[in-house]
């Protein structure tokens, strides 16, 4: 099967705010007040923890169909912690990241704890969002300078 290509693009509105773009959707990303933002919209790391929520509902559906579990609802938590220090440039003992992410699944349905399990371990193994954040993903950054025509 061939690979699929996401992509995003943002633009910056201000030193906290980025405006992206991604396919036909426009998404804001930005600090809450405490954090020197505007709090216009979710903070970076809340894009992940909701993107992971996604993947796993996307998932969890779709095992749930394999399996014949009528999932009736699905509610996700997901939450982490980040200690800020090196974010901050206060630190650099505590990785920048987040330190754990805790999941809870609530789940209505007849399905017997056996068979839970079993749709648990497969979304587990399944979920894109969960694969990148438990397992190195190559990152490859580069830098293109835009430089301002000198004014005579």
């Amino acid at each position: 099967m061939a690979n699929l290509t996401f992509s995003v693009k943002g633009n910056n509105s201000n030193t906290t705010r980025l405006d992206v773009e991604t396919r036909q959707f426009k998404l804001i990303v930005d600090e809450p007040l405490e954090m020197g933002g505007n709090d216009e919209g979710p903070n970076p790391v809340e894009y992940i923890l909701a993107g992971y929520a996604g993947c796993l509902n996307v998932v969890g559906h779709v095992v749930a169909k394999e399996l014949n579990i009528n999932l009736r609802k699905l509610t996700i938590e997901v939450s982490g912690q980040i200690n800020p220090a090196r974010f901050q440039g206060l630190s650099d003992d505590e990785r920048a990241g987040f330190q754990n992410i805790d999941v809870n699944l609530n789940i209505d349905s007849d399905a017997t704890p056996a068979i839970l399990n079993q749709w648990l371990e497969a979304v587990e193994n399944r979920c894109p969002v969960r694969d990148n954040l438990s397992n190195p993903t190559p990152l490859n950054l580069s830098v293109n300078q835009t430089v301002a025509a000198l004014q005579e």
